[in-house]
């Protein structure tokens, strides 16, 4: 899949700094598809998180 937008804030990658996006997405699921920038559903487990987007599908933590 092509990493076109922030999976954090939803605006394009290769504009603007997106550390603290990098930094937050380290405790927190996407909230954005990288691919389409539709926002994901996104459901939190203890065990961990799953984010679907309707055009790509889930994704999981590992």
């Amino acid at each position: 899949m092509d990493a076109s937008f922030c999976d954090r804030c939803g605006q394009l990658a290769s504009i603007g700094n997106h550390e603290a996006c990098a930094q937050a997405r380290a405790l927190e699921p996407p909230r954005y598809c990288a691919a389409c920038r539709r926002r994901l559903v996104v459901q939190v487990t203890p065990l961990g998180w799953t984010a679907s987007c309707a055009e790509h599908g889930t994704f999981a933590s590992a």
